[in-house]
């Protein structure tokens, strides 16, 4: 079903050619009397590429249906991909390392994760705002550093690594948003 370019909006999923591409902005501009102008950015769902695009009120797209499913995440292959098992079915499936690399730095073996499928094939994975996970290595605090909001690296189960407070050890249990990988505090 072909949608006009005026009926489109922002985290709507379209079909170019082979492309599946994320509305990530949207933004409908009519200038004086001249004839209206769509300028959106989208963000190729396969390659993670983020452009923009220029679109005329009358320009028609397929809207791609999208399938989330539950799936866990077993472990990672010699040759980068992903392997997880989909609850329902049990069958495993590879995710490529290009694809959901970023993100698998929050994602520890054996977590159960949203994974987003178009027409049977495995194209993302979607994270929750934020994880919790164990601090397996972090530097000495130096004494004399905490009059200002100084921040030391520290190494996650995961391997990531992020930015945390001095007062924070190796073995403490902490929160990490998974929008763009800062610290958000100690877990309970």
């Amino acid at each position: 079903m072909a949608v006009k370019a005026t009926e489109l909006r922002k985290g709507a999923v379209i079909i170019d050619g082979a492309k599946l591409l994320l509305i990530t902005e949207y933004n409908h501009h009519t200038p004086g009397n001249l004839r209206a102008v769509i300028h959106m950015k989208v963000k190729d769902l396969r390659t993670g590429v983020v452009s923009p695009m220029r679109l005329g009120s009358s320009d028609a797209f397929e809207v791609a249906y999208l399938d989330r499913k539950k799936a866990e995440y077993l472990y990672k292959e010699a040759n980068g991909d992903y392997i997880f098992m989909d609850q329902q079915s049990f069958d495993q499936f590879p995710l490529n390392e290009d694809l959901v690399g970023e993100k698998m730095g929050f994602v520890k073996e054996n977590t159960v994760v949203d994974v987003t499928f178009h027409e049977a094939s495995a194209i993302g994975v979607e994270l929750p705002p934020s994880v919790t996970l164990k601090v397996v290595e972090s530097e000495a605090a130096v004494k004399g550093n905490t009059a200002t909001n100084v921040k030391k690296e520290a190494v996650l189960e995961t391997g990531l690594k992020i930015k945390v407070p001095l007062h924070i050890h190796a073995g403490e249990m902490v929160k990490v948003s998974t929008v763009d990988g800062e610290f958000q505090g100690r877990a309970n």
